[in-house]
């Protein structure tokens, strides 16, 4: 399988991923149809979105190749039909079965996103800046869920949600660590997985970075 193919199955995977992880939230606002498109197709773009507009990428990714909005807006129109006809309530979308789910597709979105990030780093000719490659995949993971929690007048998970920026550098740094060592698309498989793994085990165990107050 080429590089090309491997990146584009994880672009699509974590689209995917995270348009529903937005539209859970949209829906868990009691939003309507358009706000919970809106927030689903957010959290999917808009960190590449702020990743294009750092390295210079103009117009960003999402407006030129359209793909991408597309399978988010698909995918939140699903899960809104799957839930609106099938008599769920929303004591069942703060079940623990629904948390579990949303926070694999939030863990699948967040290692795509950040793996995606570092290789659209290398593809513009930044492959020497390793900082810069970290800071750009952690980015691109994060981003959208700030901006999808801004929206929904949240604290952005980013801040207090099991070492969840976290996960997304540890994700980012064995990239470019493995980078040149094992080729680059099972870097890419490897850190992605890593992020996922941290994510659902930070969960799990209820890892949490410490607080001022303990």
């Amino acid at each position: 399988m080429n590089h090309i193919t491997v990146f584009f199955a994880i672009e699509i995977i974590g689209t995917a991923a995270f348009a529903c992880s937005g539209g859970m939230v949209a829906i868990r606002k009691h939003l309507d149809l358009l706000g919970i498109i809106v927030l689903g197709v957010t959290t999917a773009v808009g960190g590449g979105m702020l990743r294009d507009l750092i390295i210079g990428i103009h117009p960003p990714t999402l407006f030129v190749k359209p793909i991408y909005v597309s399978v988010a807006f698909f995918s939140v129109l699903i899960l809104f039909v799957i839930i609106r006809f099938h008599q769920i309530t929303m004591d069942m979308l703060e079940s623990e079965f629904y948390e579990r789910v949303m926070n694999f597709l939030d863990a699948i979105g967040l290692g795509a996103f950040t793996v995606v990030g570092i290789d659209t780093a290398i593809e513009a000719g930044l492959g020497e800046y390793r900082f810069l490659m970290i800071f750009l995949g952690t980015l691109t993971g994060v981003g959208g869920g700030i901006l999808r929690d801004i929206m929904a007048g949240q604290t952005p998970a980013v801040l207090k949600k099991h070492v969840y920026a976290c996960a997304s550098i540890a994700g980012a740094v064995c990239y470019v660590g493995l980078m040149g060592k094992i080729g680059n698309d099972l870097s890419m498989v490897v850190s992605a997985l890593l992020v996922v793994v941290i994510r659902i085990l930070a969960r799990k165990y209820k890892w949490n970075l410490p607080t001022a107050m303990g």
